[in-house]
């Protein structure tokens, strides 16, 4: 005969647990307020951190990768540990259908509300319904020079008709050398402006068109000093002088231009719009799939969305931005600079982000090895 009944010390059982659970739970919330944020160099505005986190008491941590092959490279892997990533838009395609990245619960963006329409039709060819990313900034790659410093290595010669004979044209760019030329270590970027600027698709699958531009891409090779990544790297080298021709991105080239115009030797530096178009780009925030703090993830996505923010990155670093309500935030001289936007002429020129099969990409990425060792 039992002359104690069990169950008041399982209920008891049950209260210390369900006690150690909201306690473990107390943890846990405390513990995720915390952010973790890989995106491209020199691409924010200084205080952009430091008010998210002064606003939500989220404690940002903030990293950089340079290049999308570097940041795919990461996300195939997996365990990242980060919940925000900066991917191009192509290679979101790719992201997405591999099932790298998280649906956006649209519910906690509020402020998508903001988004141009045009952008995200753009965004849609490759994320059909604007699921899983959103645009951070966007731009293009094109030519970036040195103005007096070019102007004295061609001599009397007069700047080409076409930008990107300067850096693809055996006899302009043999001229550059002595004054450095850079070129972008980056095969998903630079082989699509080489094959359009032969004439070729330049998303091009077919083996006979790369070998026609690495024929092109041979004769050029010995009068390109350097192969530059993102970041500080060639901005600084321009902003001092350094080089005097970059295949490179807009906004790089715009933030060397006014490093530069702050030193004590400003250099004439200048973005250029080649009349058959350089190849644009949406930078994007996805969160991945295997994000820790995926509530916190999208209030950073809400912020930058203001208006206020999202003008205050294009006023730092140059970039378009895709907020339609941010435009009255955007310092006039920025807004009105067909470098930063480009008018509807020049955007109809550019080339469209492309998505490469896995053959292709080998292509690329051989053609271009092969670029740079000279072969």
């Amino acid at each position: 005969m039992k002359l104690f009944s069990s169950r008041p010390a399982q209920a008891l059982n049950v209260v210390v647990a369900a006690v150690a659970a909201l306690c473990s739970a107390g943890v846990q919330a405390q513990e995720s307020k915390v952010l973790n944020i890989y995106n491209w160099a020199d691409y924010i505005a200084e205080d952009t951190i430091k008010n998210f986190e002064k606003e939500t008491g989220i404690k940002v941590r903030y990293d950089n990768f340079d290049s999308n092959e570097a940041l795919h490279a990461k996300l195939i892997a997996g365990k990242t540990g980060y919940d925000i990533v900066v991917p191009g838009s192509n290679w979101a395609k790719q992201q997405i259908e591999a099932g790298l990245l998280m649906k956006l619960d649209k519910s906690k963006i509020p402020n998508l509300a903001n988004l141009d329409p045009a952008i995200q039709a753009q965004l849609a060819k490759m994320d059909p319904g604007n699921e899983h990313i959103v645009d951070w900034l966007w731009g293009y790659t094109t030519v970036g020079i040195n103005v007096d410093k070019v102007k004295a290595a061609l001599g009397g010669q007069p700047l080409p008709d076409n930008a990107w004979d300067l850096v693809f044209n055996p006899d302009y760019v043999s001229k550059l050398k002595g004054c450095g030329v850079a070129v972008l270590d980056t095969p998903s970027e630079i082989m699509p402006l080489a094959l359009n600027y032969i004439g070729k698709d330049p998303h091009s699958k077919n083996a006979d068109d790369y070998k026609a531009v690495a024929e092109m891409l041979k004769k050029v090779r010995p009068s390109v000093t350097r192969f530059v990544g993102s970041g500080s790297d060639y901005i600084d080298q321009m902003a001092k002088g350094q080089l005097c021709a970059v295949v490179g991105w807009s906004g790089d080239i715009m933030i060397a231009k006014d490093k530069s115009a702050k030193a004590k030797k400003p250099q004439n530096l200048e973005v250029l719009l080649p009349k058959n178009g350089g190849l644009l780009f949406f930078d994007t925030m996805a969160i991945p799939k295997d994000a820790k703090n995926v509530d916190n993830a999208h209030k950073f996505i809400n912020y930058i969305l203001k208006p206020e923010v999202h003008a205050s990155l294009t006023n730092a670093v140059f970039y378009a931005n895709p907020n339609k309500a941010s435009l009255k935030f955007v310092k006039p001289e920025l807004a009105k600079n067909p470098a930063v936007f480009p008018d509807e002429a020049a955007l109809a020129r550019m080339i469209a982000p492309g998505v490469p099969d896995q053959a292709t990409r080998k292509l690329i990425t051989r053609t271009f090895t092969n670029f740079k060792a000279g072969r």
